[in-house]
């Protein structure tokens, strides 16, 4: 599935994944192919994308996420990445 993952300032991934987890402001949630229509707003925490290339792991301060037809576009407030 083809997953996007923004901030108003930047483009942190864009690119085909297995899956992502996501922090639901009710709690956390994970996308996989074929997921059923969704918008969720997000919370603060963890972003992990599961991509052929590996993982990429960040942390959202809060956004929303929309599933629809395989694609993935998650609209982040602010990302910091990782160590």
């Amino acid at each position: 599935m083809q997953v996007e993952l923004i901030t108003p300032d930047q483009t942190v991934f864009s690119g085909e994944a297995t899956g992502i987890k996501l922090p639901g402001v009710n709690g956390s949630f994970e996308v996989l192919a074929n997921h059923a229509p969704l918008i969720s707003a997000l919370g603060e925490g963890t972003v992990r994308i599961n991509a052929k290339e590996g993982a990429t792991t960040v942390t959202i301060t809060g956004g929303f996420a929309e599933v629809l037809n395989n694609r993935v576009v998650v609209l982040a407030e602010s990302v910091r990445k990782e160590a």
